[in-house]
């Protein structure tokens, strides 16, 4: 029998550890928290100290009657939950539901590997009340805000509405952003590109000044007065300017930084870069190792490495690329707000590259491990060396600036260069050698307009980036936050950027009117801040959700009393209901908007709104191919006759048939570009921007 209970929060990470420890160990799940507030009220005592109310979650009783057993049969209980605020919650619960009689013994793992584990255990401590205080404050300061406001938007707006502290300050940045957008008045302005020939060689270079006076280019007129000093074809090289530029790696990942490049090279969204991270964490069976963890706990702020760690991977660098792709050691600079409470995320160990292990692994798991090793080896490598060269060219002082450079030494970047939201730069832009006071011939001076950009739209990178940089919420709470504002319907996605819906303004505009702290970011910021405090020990948690709801509990009363119903009314769709003959209207739904009878509840017929794109179906010839939704709001196109016609296609056709096969055509996404092709052969067209 085993003398010892260990009890974590996953079957997995049970299954994991148990091996580990061996036969004087029994390691069992308590599936997450056992205890919390009762959903169908407050649960606050806000008469008494804020004393929570927490009940045994619904299901959860018999799992905790058996863990219960477990606990009286063991000599010594570990509670081994996660190593962060959320898991020292989850420890402090599991203490007090299973009985303050007996002993408690807390141990925590960054990594759950074998000497990770049997360390911890050599160095058991006591549940952290600081830690547990500050979670609580958390957990009831999002309480009081979920439970008085959404009830008010119930009664004012619409059945179903919720608020939150962070997801109503996210909902606010991302309809300032729209605001920003609809608000944005284009400038004019103008740029003019040489092309200009040495020998064979052609490159470009862009208008710079007139001779010492850079003048702005903002009308045609401007540019016609600097095309006109231009005399002949030939450009003088006035200046060669080359020098040497090292580009570092980025460091390892944060929990933030892996949601925004996860979304970038692998298209995850944030719920699913923590959720097969969580399975990475946990642990892998390996075959010849058994079940193993293959990363470092996913939820983090740092980008520390331990030294032990940053060892291996410099040995391992050494003896696969040479030493001088070995990288300086270095201090590692974390942000400010950072609890650097736990390593940086990166493999757990360097003798298990992705590719070795890839047959072990599913394709999420595989692509997001081998994100993460490669941005830790890179990140440990020695800085890229670029050759740049600047080069100035004259024509009666007309002034033309061309900028080349090349890769001297890859470094870091043969493994891995960070992503961008926007397009990449142009790392192999060689100019030909040219010397100064050589002349060139311009083959071409091309002049364009343009006009200024509206800021662009949040994507769950740039979202999840804005909010670390504003101090909103930590590393655990971005993901849930992102998912809840796209559950409630306040914002959808249109090419992976978030669009704020009527219901997400009409929400928004309420919060701000009557609760204007809610959605302030320096507010938020402040009291992310004082959450910090609490779990430093310099702020008790009472003091800090009382001068919370100092403020806040009027807010409420002055809504309840003032807020007037906003009635959302329907539009008219423009068709006739095919059962009774009635309107047809728009209606606002918890899932967006959909089509009902206005005769409505004598008649309930409803439909879904369909978007035709102008292409009859290809199968049945009868009908026409509209957008519609996967169960995973994935885009696809299919015959509005479904289900007498079952044509479904995930690229969108297109009105023209291949002149090969005479197949219908269609339109293929290739990155941010398009590719007309071939739905049956492999005909394709050239690519269109």
């Amino acid at each position: 029998m085993a003398d010892n209970l260990v009890i974590v929060e996953s079957p997995a990470k049970a299954k994991t550890i148990e091996k580990y420890l061996g036969k004087r160990y029994k390691v069992v799940a308590s599936m997450g928290h056992v205890r919390d507030l009762p959903r169908s009220q407050t649960g606050i005592d806000t008469e008494n100290n804020y004393e929570p109310k927490y009940i045994t979650i619904r299901g959860k009783g018999p799992l905790l009657k058996d863990l219960k057993k477990e606990a009286k049969k063991a000599k010594k209980i570990f509670l081994a939950s996660d190593p962060d605020r959320e898991g020292e919650a989850i420890a402090w619960h599991l203490a007090h539901a299973l009985g303050e009689d007996n002993e408690y013994q807390r141990v925590v793992f960054n990594e759950i590997t074998k000497d990770a584990v049997k360390d911890s255990f050599k160095h058991p401590s006591e549940i952290n009340q600081k830690l547990v205080d500050a979670q609580q404050a958390r957990r009831i300061l999002d309480r009081l805000v979920g439970y008085n406001i959404s009830p008010v938007l119930w009664k004012k707006v619409k059945k179903g509405l919720s608020a939150g502290r962070v997801q109503s300050v996210a909902l606010r940045l991302i309809i300032d952003r729209e605001n920003e957008i609809r608000n944005f008045k284009p400038e004019e302005y103008w740029s003019i590109t040489g092309t200009f020939k040495h020998k064979r060689k052609n490159f470009e270079g862009k208008f710079n000044r007139l001779s010492d006076k850079k003048i702005k280019l903002s009308t045609e007129k401007d540019v016609n007065e600097v095309l006109a000093k231009i005399k002949g074809d030939d450009f003088k090289v006035d200046t060669v300017e080359k020098k040497e530029k090292k580009r570092y790696p980025a460091q390892s990942f944060t929990t933030s930084s892996l949601q925004q490049e996860a979304a970038r090279k692998l298209n995850f969204k944030a719920r699913k870069t923590m959720m097969v991270a969580q399975q990475l964490y946990e642990g892998i069976d390996i075959k010849g190792q058994g079940t193993v963890g293959l990363i470092t706990y996913m939820r983090t702020d740092s980008t520390r490495i331990s030294p032990v760690a940053e060892a291996e991977a410099a040995e391992f660098i050494k003896e696969k690329y040479g030493s001088d792709h070995v990288g300086p050691k270095k201090k590692r600079k974390q942000s400010e707000s950072a609890q650097d409470a736990h390593e940086a995320v990166r493999p757990t160990s360097v003798s298990r590259p992705p590719e070795k292990i890839k047959p072990y692994l599913t394709r999420d798991q595989y692509r997001l491990y081998k994100l993460i090793w490669d941005r830790f080896i890179a990140s440990l490598m020695s800085p890229a060396v670029l050759d740049t060269v600047k080069m100035e060219l004259s024509n009666n002082g007309v002034i033309f600036r061309s900028n080349g450079q090349t890769i001297k030494f890859k470094g870091f970047m043969q493994i891995y260069v960070e992503g961008k939201d926007d397009e990449d730069e142009n790392l192999n832009n060689r100019l030909p050698d040219i010397k100064e006071d050589e002349v060139v011939k311009a083959e071409e001076i091309k002049p364009a307009q343009h006009f200024t950009q509206p800021p662009p739209r949040f994507t769950e990178a740039r979202l999840v980036k804005t909010l670390e940089e504003l101090g909103i919420g930590r590393p655990s709470t971005f993901a849930p936050t992102l998912d809840t504002i796209q559950k409630r319907n306040y914002v959808r996605l249109d090419q992976k950027r978030f669009v704020p819906t009527e219901i997400g303004e009409i929400v928004n505009q309420s919060m701000n009117e009557y609760f204007p702290d809610i959605i302030d970011v320096d507010f938020t910021r402040s009291m992310e801040s004082r959450l910090d405090d609490i779990a430093d020990g310099d702020l008790t948690w009472v003091t800090v959700i009382d001068d919370f709801y100092k403020g806040f509990e009027p807010q409420v009363k002055r809504a309840e009393e003032e807020m007037e119903k906003i009635e959302i009314k329907d539009e008219p769709a423009g068709e006739k209901c095919e059962k009774c003959g009635s309107e047809m209207v728009y209606k606002l739904g918890r899932y967006g908007k959909f089509m009902a009878c206005s005769n409505f509840p004598d008649c309930r017929n409803t439909k879904a709104i369909v978007k035709t794109i102008g292409v009859k179906c290809p199968k049945c010839e009868k009908g026409e191919v509209v957008e519609r939704k996967s169960k995973k709001n994935r885009l696809f196109y299919g015959c509005d006759q479904y289900p007498e016609c079952d044509f479904i296609s995930w690229d969108k056709p297109i009105a023209r048939n291949c002149p090969k096969c005479d197949h219908y055509l269609v339109e293929a996404k290739k990155g941010k570009k398009s590719q007309v092709k071939c739905s049956n052969c492999d005909y394709t067209e050239k690519e269109n921007n």
